[in-house]
């Protein structure tokens, strides 16, 4: 069969969307559902002056939709004049007739994995309503698989100001319309301590005993989530964090990093880049193991708990016991493979492993009884079998 140019489809608009949902979502199963909200949450934390800093509730209501709403200052139904900042207006973006590059920069918070916008949510969804709260009135519009039904309408005045959109995702398209509460939670409770000005609320209606509500604010970032998952050994004991930040010109970003060890449990290392978990590691993570194999095998040598003659403790040994955070958000990060699940930055590296070994040397040389029981841990020698 011949193929020419007379055999190629165009589509356009919200169609091209729903004809391969996939390519922008990863999936049309719950995974893809997942991804349509974190799309929305997106826009609304970063929507805001100082990403972040921010209210944001979401809550599933009891007829299968998606509702999130924030505190910000309103995003326009219509687009900014020509010199204007801001960029498209709500309507645009939720229509897809005009698009602006994605937010980029240590700022920005990573919530989606694929960062496909409001407009695919829209397409997806058999409807949507959006609403502004700005400039003391209310203003809504009413979309249906992608498209407008009619110009945004007063509706009232408004209290404060903010978004609100509300979605539900086409059972036409999705093997399920229901969300994960789990999965949910345990995303925004992550985004909630990486970035601590943020507070976010999952509210689920759907259930017929009534309504539940998890709220997530963590003042003090990684330092709260490290003494968190310490706490879920139950050992009953008082957590003690060892955390610092800093700022790194080196690598365009900046470093949070929490640590605390526990003879309780096995060691546990959690990297982020820019509000994502990076599941599969990356240059951070193998900074992080540099520069605490460095600042041990260093303290352990000058204390004389290791001799010349032995070998610097092995890697397994270094990390048992460990729960750790680190967090690194980049101007520039770089990650390897479609999902971001990987940090590939080479400068990271070093710049992580710098500052985390400076930082547990002074450490230890500022609470010496500590540290002794900390190393003496680490590079104890592992008992001979009797004969």
């Amino acid at each position: 069969m011949e193929y020419d140019t007379a055999r190629i489809e165009v589509l356009e608009g919200p169609e091209a969307f729903r004809k391969r949902p996939g390519m922008w979502i990863g999936s049309v199963t719950q995974r893809g559902l997942h991804q349509m909200v974190f799309e929305v949450v997106s826009r609304a934390v970063n929507e805001t002056p100082g990403a972040g800093a921010c209210s944001v509730d979401v809550t599933l209501t009891s007829d299968g939709g998606v509702r999130v709403t924030d505190d910000g200052p309103g995003v326009p139904f219509e687009a900014r004049a020509v010199g204007e900042s801001g960029g498209p207006g709500l309507e645009d973006r939720l229509t897809g007739l005009r698009t602006e590059p994605a937010p980029s920069g240590r700022h920005v918070v990573g919530v989606a994995l694929f960062g496909a916008g409001i407009h695919v949510v829209n397409a997806l969804s058999s409807r949507l309503t959006a609403e502004v709260r700005r400039d003391g009135v209310r203003r809504v519009q009413e979309h249906a698989r992608g498209a407008a039904l009619a110009p945004p309408v007063v509706v009232g005045p408004a209290t404060g100001t903010g978004t609100t959109l509300a979605f539900w995702p086409d059972a036409e398209i999705f093997e399920t319309t229901m969300c994960s509460f789990g999965v949910l939670a345990e995303r925004f409770r992550q985004l909630a301590f990486l970035n601590p000005g943020l507070e976010i609320s999952l509210t689920d209606e759907r259930p017929a005993r009534g309504a539940r509500v998890v709220r997530f604010r963590f003042p003090d970032g990684v330092r709260d989530v490290v003494a968190a998952l310490d706490a879920e050994t139950g050992t009953g004991l008082e957590p003690e964090v060892i955390s610092f930040e800093r700022e790194d010109p080196r690598m365009a970003g900046t470093m949070e990093v929490a640590v605390l060890w526990s003879s309780f449990h096995s060691g546990r290392v959690r990297g982020f880049a820019n509000s994502r978990a990076t599941a599969e590691g990356g240059t951070h993570l193998d900074g992080f193991r540099d520069g605490f194999a460095a600042a041990v095998t260093a303290y352990a040598r000058r204390r004389g708990l290791l001799t010349d003659a032995d070998p610097d403790p092995a890697a397994d040994r270094i990390g048992e016991g460990l729960t750790a955070i680190v967090s690194v958000k980049l101007d520039r990060p770089e990650f390897l493979g479609a999902t971001s699940g990987l940090l590939g930055d080479v400068t990271v590296r070093a710049c992580v492993g710098e500052a985390v070994r400076d930082h547990l040397v002074d450490w230890f040389e500022e609470h010496p009884e500590r540290a002794a029981a900390i190393v003496k841990q680490i590079v104890r020698t592992e008992p001979h079998p009797r004969a």
